[in-house]
């Protein structure tokens, strides 16, 4: 990627389809989004209000799209990109540019909001010297709602070629990789650690969302509250060796994933981030539980993932 590369600063939204929307409902307003019924469709909302996602009618889950913001004076030189990268442009909703990925992911980029922060501050989370019990007792356990979407991991079937078209036509840069199995890129504007992310499989398919709580205690209680509502398969908790996050994963009910997040590794802008190549084993996970089957099952892909 050369110095002239313009790129796209947010996700600003994704749209799922699923096979049932009153399922899809009941999960993420338990998973802590505020769900609102419109036109046929799911809206998520999280705790900064906006719309993050849309959940739409399916035979099967699968992503709709993925869309991205850009800073207005960046758009047309993303046009070229996308382009030049091989991609066709296809009719969308008359906003921004539509286009497939190598792998047929449907794409939008448009001028929009900064979602992602510009900056990260570290909290202390102790109590006010010793006056004060530091967490309350269980009773007193808050509902946990997410404060905004972090990133979103799709499952890639040439993950190299993802990390060569995401930098060429979006501007995206990696963060680190596995490698050919997982990679993490993140925006050039002041960007968590990642923004999108590619895991190896035998075809395309939609593996997670990640939803950023203010603490490793909200990842905690996001879990018990999911297993309250009957959600009890995933993966945490635990930390995240790439980008450091703490981290819960709860398995919605078709085979994909939401996430609780917190305190991921932050890029700021103008920095040279030392991405890495590293061993399989040291790019999952720091502590944790062991990783079930199910975490890595492509279900788009059927038994042949």
């Amino acid at each position: 990627m050369t110095r002239e590369t313009r790129g796209v600063h947010s996700i600003d939204h994704y749209a799922l389809y699923v096979p049932s929307l009153p399922q899809a409902q009941h999960f993420f307003e338990n998973f802590g989004l505020d769900v609102q019924a419109s036109d046929g469709q799911l809206l998520l909302r999280a705790g900064d209000g906006r719309t993050w996602a849309r959940i739409l009618p399916g035979v099967a889950k699968a992503l709709a799209w993925l869309s991205f913001n850009c800073h207005e004076h960046d758009y047309l030189a993303l046009r070229r990109q996308v382009e030049a990268a091989g991609a066709t442009f296809e009719d969308g909703d008359g906003v921004g540019c539509w286009f497939r990925d190598p792998h047929g992911n449907l794409l939008q980029i448009k001028v929009g909001d900064k979602t992602m922060p510009n900056c990260k501050a570290t909290a202390l989370h102790t109590s006010a010297y010793g006056r004060v019990r530091g967490v309350g007792t269980r009773d007193q356990l808050p509902r946990i709602t997410p404060a905004r979407l972090s990133h979103v991991l799709l499952f890639s079937p040439d993950v190299l070629a993802s990390i060569d078209f995401y930098e060429q036509a979006l501007g995206l840069r990696l963060s680190d990789k596995s490698q050919d199995i997982i990679a993490f890129m993140h925006a050039t504007h002041g960007c968590d650690h990642h923004l999108v992310a590619f895991a190896k499989s035998s075809a395309k398919g939609w593996h997670h969302a990640a939803w950023e709580v203010g603490s490793i205690d909200q990842v905690g209680v996001g879990a018990a509250q999911m297993a309250s509502a009957g959600y009890h398969d995933g993966w945490g908790t635990g930390r995240h060796a790439l980008g450091s996050n703490y981290f819960h994963y709860v398995r919605d009910p078709w085979g994909s994933f939401c996430e609780y997040s917190a305190d991921m590794d932050f890029i700021a802008e103008g920095v040279t981030w030392p991405s890495g190549d590293f061993h399989p084993e040291n790019s999952l996970y720091l502590w944790g539980p062991d990783v079930p089957e199910h975490f890595i099952f492509n279900t788009e892909a059927g038994a042949g993932q």
